[in-house]
């Protein structure tokens, strides 16, 4: 409800616009599929969220494998509780959500995620693991004055059913972009990520996530842009019963982008990646192709 409330104000306030001589500016949004196709390796004993939206089939199908274990019945002369270890694994998923331009500051979108992942024994058949929906909002526009753009997303991200675990997501992201330039094809950028997941099991729990950057953007005029980030991630862990088979960290993450802008700084082409410690390396490419079904 909140996402069409905004979506009617933007538009009405478009739609409302007067040029010079108080005709109505013409003006339609954007629609598009923004194609991401990724691919993940997760260290053993790892659990990874990252620098945008929450993916979680290849963390959460070795979560499932966990909560199995530790359910399992145990001999009651043992003296101690099982050690549980997951294995190492390669990821692959696509996010096919349907997006929406309503105007140059609001974006509203909507989709699925199917994936796939390898856990060592071939790869598992590609399905329909979650879908989100979401908003992206710049709630201040700097437009040459002294104080930043202030840029606001927010992502909630439910597993389908059949997915290994049945969890919610609630992602949001504020990030505040510094212009060096009127084009504003150069500046800093700050931000913060906060991840709540919540699991629909008694047994499990998985706190919260937080992470921390500062970067910075440089387009070059052949309307290429490179963006960079570095920051701090800092997971609470995550608990199976009594036992913690995910230990809470605080550590390095790097996110780089390249992007291919059209003149109006539409996205035509866009590759990211990223290495985010967990405690070990964990990396994800990802290649965004949108398709365009209306193009301002």
């Amino acid at each position: 409800m909140a996402i069409m409330v905004l979506a009617l104000i933007s538009g009405s306030q478009v739609c409302a616009g007067d040029d010079a001589n108080g005709t109505a500016a013409p003006w339609s949004p954007n629609i598009y599929l923004d194609l991401r196709t990724n691919y993940s390796t997760l260290p053993a004993n790892s659990f990874s969220i990252g620098l945008g939206s929450f993916s979680p089939f290849g963390t959460l199908s070795n979560l499932r494998t966990l909560l199995n274990a530790a359910t399992l019945p145990v001999a009651p002369v043992l003296p101690t509780l099982p050690t549980l270890t997951s294995p190492a694994s390669q990821n692959a998923w696509i996010d096919v959500p349907l997006t929406i331009d309503v105007s140059d500051r609001i974006s509203l979108y909507g989709g699925f995620t199917a994936s796939a992942s390898n856990s060592g024994s071939g790869w598992s058949s590609l399905e329909v693991t979650s879908w989100n929906l979401g908003v992206q909002a710049d709630i201040y526009q700097q437009n040459g004055g002294y104080f930043p753009t202030v840029t606001l997303q927010t992502t909630v991200t439910r597993s389908a059913p059949g997915s290994p675990l049945t969890v919610t997501s609630l992602n949001n992201i504020v990030e505040f972009g510094y212009a060096l330039d009127e084009d504003e094809t150069r500046g800093w950028l700050a931000g913060v990520q906060h991840t709540n997941v919540d699991v629909d099991s008694p047994l499990a729990r998985i706190n919260n996530n937080i992470v921390g950057w500062v970067g910075g953007y440089y387009q070059w005029p052949n309307n290429w842009k490179f963006t960079g980030r570095v920051g701090v991630q800092s997971f609470g862990g995550a608990q199976i019963l009594r036992l913690v088979p995910f230990e809470p960290f605080t550590q390095p993450i790097v996110r780089l982008d390249l992007d291919r802008m059209d003149d109006d700084d539409n996205r035509l082409f866009g590759v990211t990646a990223q290495i985010a410690w967990v405690p070990k390396p964990s990396y994800t490419l990802t290649l965004r192709t949108p398709l365009y079904l209306m193009r301002n």
